[in-house]
């Protein structure tokens, strides 16, 4: 009948250690990470998130990939086309005259079909030679051509359609339904309005980023950005090209989260919060609120003298949500490309597991019936 007592009593000497120690877990405890922050000769800075101190991190230079791409504002153009190099142009031609150079007996109408604009901007009219059209509108072409017309066959009258060319169409890439070339019906063609013909954004990118290229530059902003500012809806241009793309900024997450993955950034700005919702959250049961960390490593020109910028290339950050001021705090702190999101595991689980493991061997050998 002394068995279980002196079993117990062993069974306590071994465990009597781990109690004072960590158990091997799937994550460490912020005691673990932050126990060297205060050495003297720590390789890392640490520092609370609270309210007193978002206005200063806010200061401190970026970190991770930051894309600085400019973008065009909107204005508003002609709704006209101009005629450019490349162009088609058909035209249909009325002459009543029995004798006409142009038709033949009982014809009344000529075709003209798809006749290209040369390089130096003309096209070629029977009888009357070529006729510069580059940068006039269809209207105005017209009547340019109607008079020239007019000089061979004075009752003639012209009517001219025209079909845009490489010079005034415009490539949308990829990150659409439908991509291909589009021409431009006028010159009053936004970005949203080439989408739209596009068939919308494709499904499934995650914060999908609109990028243009134009004269050897690319500019930039985020479609979010651009259905919430119709001021960032800027004109195209003949030889534009438009692709939309995923945001390729990410963020890592580690120890007691939901998930341990790369997550590509959900919105142009993701703050702790938001991180963490992105990872599937604490793991219930396991993590421990308190000790939310975020690590990021800063450019050493951050820490330069005369930089506002943290004491350390590397860097801590703790966040307490058990708190009111830390909830708040982690929605106002933003995460950067790259940061670390861990949430780290709560000290009260080796406690737990030393309990379970000596209410479990007590079962047994109750089971057992010593």
């Amino acid at each position: 009948m002394l068995k279980i007592p002196l079993l117990a009593a062993a069974l306590i000497a071994v465990l009597l250690p781990a109690a004072c120690s960590r158990l091997p877990g799937g994550a460490p405890a912020s005691e673990e990470i932050l126990k060297s922050a205060s050495d003297a000769d720590a390789d890392f800075a640490l520092y609370a998130v609270n309210r007193a101190f978002l206005p200063t991190v806010v200061h401190w230079p970026p970190t991770g990939k930051q894309e600085q791409l400019g973008w065009i504002g909107a204005s508003r153009g002609p709704k006209t086309q101009l005629i450019q190099a490349g162009d088609r142009l058909s035209m249909q031609i009325w002459d009543s005259n029995d004798n006409s150079l142009l038709t033949s007996g009982g014809q009344k109408t000529v075709q003209l079909q798809d006749m290209r604009v040369s390089a130096n901007g003309s096209v070629f009219l029977p009888y009357v030679g070529n006729v510069n059209v580059n940068g006039l509108t269809p209207d105005l072409a017209r009547e340019k051509l109607q008079k020239e017309l007019e000089k061979i066959v004075p009752s003639a009258q012209l009517q001219l359609d025209m079909s845009e060319g490489r010079n005034n169409s415009v490539d949308l890439v990829s990150g659409v339904i439908r991509p291909g070339t589009y021409p431009m019906p006028d010159r009053n063609y936004s970005v949203m309005g080439l989408i739209a013909a596009g068939g919308g954004i494709a499904a499934g990118l995650n914060n999908p980023q609109i990028r243009l290229m134009r004269g050897g530059r690319i500019y930039g902003t985020s479609v979010d950005s651009l259905l919430n500012s119709p001021a960032k809806d800027t004109l195209l241009r003949g030889g534009d090209r438009v692709f939309v793309e995923e945001d390729e900024r990410y963020f890592l997450s580690f120890g007691a989260t939901g998930t341990e993955d790369l997550h590509i950034f959900t919105k142009d700005e993701v703050s702790a919060m938001d991180a963490l919702s992105i990872s599937g959250g604490f793991q219930d049961g396991k993590a421990d609120p308190k000790g939310l960390l975020i690590l990021r490593e800063y450019p050493t020109s951050a820490v330069a003298p005369g930089m506002r910028g943290p004491r350390q290339t590397r860097v801590v950050f703790t966040l307490d949500l058990t708190t009111a001021d830390g909830l708040f705090s982690a929605r106002n702190f933003q995460v950067n490309p790259g940061d670390l999101v861990m949430a780290t595991e709560s000290p009260i689980n080796d406690a737990l597991t030393i309990s379970n493991l000596i209410g479990n061997f007590f079962g047994v050998f109750s089971r057992a019936g010593l």
